[in-house]
């Protein structure tokens, strides 16, 4: 058996090449929209891509069935509770399908979605989806109310807690993912191991996991309806190539590290680098899916990448690549000396736009805090002529609100390369949020 683990490391997500080798056939768990990968992989080895198998409808990502039943002719199959708008092939609880002569056993586990099913392959490898994760359980609150989702997977979760523990857990989903909190960086465990180690499976009665599971305080990325309308609606074919433009009249995403970004940059670009950890979460949270979007990257192939992880959260509307673009605009960073003698002043307002359980860690006194994701929201209240700070934990966000705040005629200089715990080390003053019962 060929049993192959992808990962989308920009958004945490794992999908599945599985084969039989002896039969040269394979199917596909989950594939990401960038099918290619499956069929290069799946061509070198011979096989020949018989099903696509979802877990259930994704709300993260953009799924590439569409492409492989179009591309390929592969028919897809999912849980009828999907209700999916294309042509699929139903899978119940209890199904036991074959690729060549690998079975493979449908075990409906709702909660994280409705018609979410898990997949035993064989007898040794089970795919959990967006259930039993490393570490930790799925968020229910991507479908259904959460107490309501909760619910669900606690049942779901003890379901799987009761297989074999020698069985081994390969997730859909690995840290980086927003999908859940707590997710472990392993790509792969153990039941017996999860039983010991896995918070979701500590709870021994409902009320408590539900009462815990449903506080969802991770948050919910804007891009969750229209990617579940995406992936449920008709087939999706490929994407049309990038174009190079002279000039756009619209809005631009910088791909550019944060240091070029500064230097010179488009009228009203936003900056995402793309190499910074989940760039296509965090352009999800801040452009418009709706208007035609134009990229500038330092090279083509840089643009092609960022293309890629944009369209994998749904972001479809790409108008091409600004190939040499004027760039007037400045930004003028902060370097902390800098900043500890503006504080002094009180010459400067510091904007903390980390999460807030980040910040409840301990914070810049006197700072106030908008996570980088909503800032565009707070700008009549930000214009109001003193100089923005944007402060984060290694300067990554920083730099990407700045860039929104600039976008909207706001004086600010972000913290680049340095963060709060570099603030701390210098001996400046940290306020912690003082928990109940607790102390600072």
């Amino acid at each position: 058996m060929l049993f192959r683990q992808l990962v989308d490391d920009d958004l945490g997500c794992s999908s599945y090449l599985i084969g039989d080798e002896a039969s040269g056939e394979a199917v596909v768990v989950d594939p990401a929209y960038e099918i290619r990968p499956y069929v290069d992989e799946a061509k070198r080895r011979g096989l020949r891509i018989v099903r696509v198998l979802e877990t259930h409808t994704h709300a993260d990502h953009l799924s590439g069935h569409g492409r492989l039943a179009l591309e390929h002719g592969v028919p897809v199959s999912v849980h009828p509770l999907a209700e999916p708008e294309f042509p699929f092939d139903p899978v119940e609880d209890g199904d036991e399908l074959h690729v060549g002569a690998v079975p493979i056993r449908v075990l409906h586990t709702p909660g994280h979605r409705p018609e979410h099913c898990c997949y035993l392959v064989g007898d040794t490898h089970l795919l959990t989806g967006d259930s039993l994760l490393i570490g930790d359980a799925a968020r229910p609150d991507l479908a259904v109310e959460p107490r309501e989702g909760a619910e669900g997977l606690f049942h779901s979760l003890q379901r799987l807690a009761s297989l074999p523990e020698d069985g081994g857990v390969y997730p859909g989903h690995v840290a980086g993912s927003l999908c859940a909190t707590g997710i472990s960086s392993a790509r792969s465990s153990t039941i017996g191991a999860e039983r010991q180690t896995n918070r979701a499976l500590s709870y021994d009665a409902l009320p408590e996991f539900v009462a815990d599971s449903a506080a969802v305080s991770a948050p919910r990325p804007p891009t969750v309806e229209r990617v579940v309308a995406l992936n449920r609606g008709p087939f999706l074919r490929a994407p049309p190539p990038l174009d190079v433009l002279d000039r756009f009249d619209g809005q631009v995403l910088d791909v550019r590290p944060a240091a070029e970004f500064v230097a010179g940059h488009v009228p009203r670009a936003l900056n995402v680098p793309l190499e910074d950890a989940s760039f296509g979460t965090k352009a999800g949270f801040l452009i418009d899916p709706e208007r035609p979007l134009a990229l500038h990257a330092s090279a083509r192939e840089e643009a092609e990448l960022a293309a890629q992880r944009l369209r994998a959260v749904g972001l479809l509307e790409l108008a091409g690549n600004l190939l040499e673009p004027e760039l007037p605009e400045l930004l003028d960073p902060i370097r902390l000396e800098e900043l500890e003698s503006l504080l002094a002043e009180n010459a400067v307002e510091v904007i903390d736009v980390r999460e807030k359980d980040e910040r409840d860690d301990g914070y810049i006194p006197g700072s106030r805090h908008i996570p980088y994701r909503l800032v565009r929201a707070y700008r009549d209240e930000l214009e109001n002529g003193r100089t923005i700070v944007t402060v984060c934990e290694s300067g990554a966000r920083a730099g990407v609100a700045a860039s929104v705040l600039a976008a909207e005629g706001i004086t600010v200089r972000p913290l680049l390369g340095a963060g709060i715990p570099d603030w701390a080390k210098r001996g400046n003053p940290v306020t912690a949020f003082r928990r109940c019962g607790g102390s600072s």
